[in-house]
């Protein structure tokens, strides 16, 4: 199936021009593989919060929509608040009262890496549009340029044109920008970034958290029956949330981490931490040590054990059974080999990685070969990327699912009446939604939990070997 591109006018300003195609939810797409795509509804596992369950539409029979804290009052603050002489409402909308739903990206940055960014992330929320068969539902796109001041300008220009939800944005000072805006009128944000310290009191993080992928492939190594840890970590924030959550994973599993060597992100500098944690100067003189003792024996029985040490690097092996080095690309590729020169064999040690390893190009690096990492499913976002190459001619970036799956979510909240939909019960539901990136919840402070699979680098791609749970029962 091919899709048209849909146009917008004064992009990043204005409302997109409408769609005129949509698909039921549930639509079934045959891309090699037969699945379902947009499959989004709620985990089956029962609600153990003060709302009823929420279930979309789907094959099922449909069940109300149910949530605490309905806003009755036209008068109240809020969205009703607001002059509704100023929401959008296209020509082929009147007469009808859209859902409003803004999404906030950095389409003007400066940065030319932003931008395509940021256009690839619009066109999935374009896709998931056409892939919703909620046709009150009326996006609203605007440009932040990618500064926070932008972001606080389209933040106030969208909610005054009526948006209930905001998606978006991209970058954590965007979101801190937007946040006491939002705020003031009541609407939430459903953001892309992984920082933290802006989620909580409105502001959700629909993204991917590098804690849930250290926990999960921790706990599956465990299970394994590994339990000495080392780690390769880059310094900076990242780093610090990598080192943190590894330390409380291990632990939590009953392992421990025997040793963390931290670097700056250049390939030069990582020579040295990664010489320290092979611990190969040590492990070198150890040999030394032995091959001296065994020439001064000067014996039949030593002079056999020499010469099997001739091809021998250094002495014992690595004080641990795997090691996590949260890292990508280029780099990524670089300090695999560099263990395994400075003779931490993945043969014998098993090397582990973030959501940043889900990248088809690191099965080209042999030392990464049956690495263990944390992702979503790749099934159903397999068929995104064929899905979107079709309607855009191109491969997206990863991340770029984030903004299908926020406009599938819009679309599933946004059959309560007003003033009922969106409402924290129904965003933070504790049972979940599965999109096309697998299960996710999002939380009360604002962050969100997945269920992720692990993933073995193998010659010819990724293979699951531990796949993602359908409920949340495995938090329990």
């Amino acid at each position: 199936m091919i899709f048209e591109k849909p146009s917008f006018e004064s992009i990043g300003c204005a409302v997109a021009k409408p769609i005129e195609r949509s698909v039921q939810i549930m639509k079934l797409l045959t891309l090699g593989v037969t699945f379902i795509l947009g499959l989004f509804y709620l985990a089956a596992c029962a609600s153990q919060g003060p709302a009823a369950p929420v279930t979309i539409k789907g094959p099922a029979a449909p069940v109300t929509i149910t949530s605490p804290n309905t806003i009755t009052d036209p008068n109240a603050p809020g969205i009703f608040g607001r002059d509704p002489s100023r929401w959008l409402t296209p020509t082929h909308m009147r007469g009808s009262e859209p859902v409003r739903v803004g999404l906030l990206l950095p389409l003007g940055a400066e940065s030319n890496d932003v931008r395509n960014l940021a256009q690839s992330l619009l066109e999935a929320a374009q896709l998931a549009l056409f892939d919703q068969n909620n046709n009150s539902l009326l996006l609203i796109p605007k440009d932040t340029f990618g500064m926070p001041e932008g972001a606080a300008a389209a933040a106030q220009e969208v909610i005054d044109q009526g948006a209930e939800l905001i998606l978006g944005p991209l970058f954590a000072p965007s979101v801190q920008a937007i946040a006491p805006i939002a705020r003031m009128q009541n609407v939430p944000i459903v953001a892309f970034s992984t920082d933290r310290e802006v989620a909580g009191d409105g502001v959700y993080l629909l993204s991917f958290m590098p804690e849930n992928e250290i926990d999960t492939v921790a706990r599956y190594a465990a299970s394994q029956g590994l339990f000495r840890f080392a780690a390769l970590i880059p310094y900076g924030p990242y780093g610090a949330r990598v080192q943190g959550a590894f330390s409380e994973s291990v632990m939590k599993t009953g392992g421990i981490v025997t040793q963390i060597e931290n670097y700056a992100r250049e390939t030069a500098a990582t020579f040295e931490p990664v010489k320290r944690l092979a611990n190969y100067n040590v492990r070198l003189a150890a040999l030394q040590l032995e091959r001296q003792r065994l020439r001064e024996n000067d014996d039949e029985a030593s002079r056999q054990a020499l010469e099997r040490l001739e091809d021998v690097e250094v002495w014992s092996s690595a004080d641990y059974q795997a090691v996590l080095i949260p890292e990508e690309g280029n780099l990524l590729r670089s300090l695999a080999p560099l263990l395994a020169y400075y003779e931490v064999d993945p043969r014998t040690v098993k090397f582990l990685g973030t959501g940043l390893w889900d990248d088809p190009e690191i099965v080209r690096e042999p030392s990464l070969l049956g690495g263990w990492f944390a992702a979503p499913p790749p099934d159903t976002h397999q068929a995104f990327l064929q899905n979107f190459a079709q309607a855009y001619g191109r491969t997206p970036p990863r991340i770029a699912s984030l903004a299908y799956d926020a406009l599938m979510l819009a679309a599933t909240l946004s059959e309560s009446p007003r003033g009922a939909r969106f409402s924290q019960a129904d965003i933070t539901n504790p049972n979940g939604f599965l999109g096309i990136d697998g299960l996710f919840r999002l939380l009360p402070d604002g962050r969100s939990e997945r269920g992720l699979a692990v993933l073995e680098v193998t010659p010819n791609g990724f293979k699951v070997i531990n796949a993602a749970p359908n409920t949340f029962e495995f938090q329990s």
